[in-house]
């Protein structure tokens, strides 16, 4: 299974970031492989509108079977991520990449 965070770093020492769509990674953890990828997305940052529609975009070509962030995606992105077979899950916006998997696999966060 891979799982996907936003996150402020690029690996799983790194803080989560609360927002989904400026996000500054996308970090993805492969339970399989135990092993950990990153893709970085502050491009947006500098796009004024639909920076969460790009990101779900980006996140479509990564699969993740899951995603764990902070806030949640907003209404646009939200809406492109329904589209997808991806299982979401907030609530981790103050911990670190590994605070959150730990959360996550405790049933301590938030699903959508």
């Amino acid at each position: 299974m891979k799982i996907a965070f936003t996150s402020k770093g690029t690996n799983s020492e790194s803080m989560m970031d609360p927002r989904f769509g400026r996000t500054e990674f996308i970090l993805i953890y492969d339970e399989e492989k135990d092993e950990y990828t990153h893709f970085d997305n502050r491009a947006v940052e500098e796009i004024a509108h639909g920076a969460g529609p790009q990101t779900a975009q980006k996140l479509f070509e990564l699969h993740p079977d899951i995603l764990i962030t902070g806030n949640g995606p907003g209404g646009n992105a939200a809406t492109a991520l329904k589209q997808a077979s991806l299982i979401i899950f907030t609530g981790a916006g103050q911990m670190t990449v590994n605070e959150a998997y730990a959360a996550y696999k405790n049933g301590n966060l938030n699903k959508l």
